[in-house]
């Protein structure tokens, strides 16, 4: 099986209970989780970024995949993530990049392909079309910072995305957040959300609920169904990546299986192994 998976790199600065720490951040969490997840005779594409400064940081995952779609340019964003415990994440970027170059001629080699807005400018709205309109297989992805404004000091703020809906009409699986599912569209209830998603041509709506576990929309037999696993409670949870594992997951076994609630209860279960720092 072949996985695409774009999204950009990030230089992370976490502040969490007075305490920094620094390091890989970004696509790092997809591409490690994918490497920890395959098989053997599956391969993994990187579209990405790099700089030569913090390189060291992202080459013990790196590379175990097939980079040849990686791109250096001179400094990759750098990301202040100020943590609270019960609360949204305060996000604030610098030297964030252009969008990823999609030098790529045959999407159709790929089983899947997994996009991760790390930074919200990843990829445009158009790439995305350009895609949907080569490719044939199943397009999964995970708004994360999409659904954040940038604001002129580098911080980020929630607001509703500008012309979601067409975004979603190129979507086969979309990942959020409860906060971030709010983002999409200008509607005020999780089902209203999800059944516009789905009549929008969405396979598999996904929203991630912190600490209580996730939940799964999906069409069963045009009827919208719905499945929630709860999650178990963890002392001192590792947060940072944890929903990039999760989407990884969910989606590797979804290309593989078609089955959404199996993949919802694998994705769940190593998502609480890298909480519980097992993964």
């Amino acid at each position: 099986m072949k996985i695409l998976v774009i999204g950009h790199s990030v230089y992370d600065t976490i502040e969490e209970n007075n305490t920094i720490k620094q390091g890989s951040g970004g696509i790092f969490y997809t591409v490690s989780a994918l490497n920890k997840i395959n098989l053997t005779e599956d391969e993994i594409f990187l579209c990405s970024c790099y700089d030569e400064e913090s390189y060291k940081h992202f080459i013990t995952e790196f590379s175990k995949v097939n980079i040849s779609l990686l791109t250096k340019v001179e400094k990759i964003p750098r990301v202040k993530l100020k943590l609270s415990a019960g609360n949204e994440r305060v996000e604030e970027y610098e030297n964030l990049s252009q969008t990823l170059n999609l030098s790529i001629t045959d999407y159709n080699k790929f089983d899947g392909i997994l996009i991760n807005m790390i930074t919200g400018f990843d990829i445009t709205l158009v790439q995305l079309q350009d895609i949907r309109e080569k490719y044939n297989g199943l397009i999964f992805m995970d708004v994360h910072t999409l659904s954040r404004g940038l604001n002129e000091d580098g911080s980020r703020s929630f607001r509703v995305i500008p012309d979601f809906e067409h975004w979603a009409k190129c979507l086969d699986i979309i990942q959020v957040n409860q906060t971030e599912s709010y983002a999409l569209l200008p509607l005020n209830s999780e089902i209203e959300i999800a059944t516009q998603i789905l009549e929008l041509g969405v396979k598999v709506f996904c929203i991630t609920k912190g600490e209580l576990g996730a939940k799964v929309y999906y069409l069963n037999e045009r009827e919208i169904s719905s499945y929630y696993i709860a999650a178990k409670s963890i002392s001192q949870p590792v947060m940072v990546g944890c929903g990039d594992v999760f989407g990884s997951t969910f989606f590797y076994n979804y290309i593989r299986n078609k089955d959404a609630r199996f993949s919802l209860y694998t994705a769940v279960k190593k998502a609480e192994q890298f909480v519980a720092g097992n993964f």
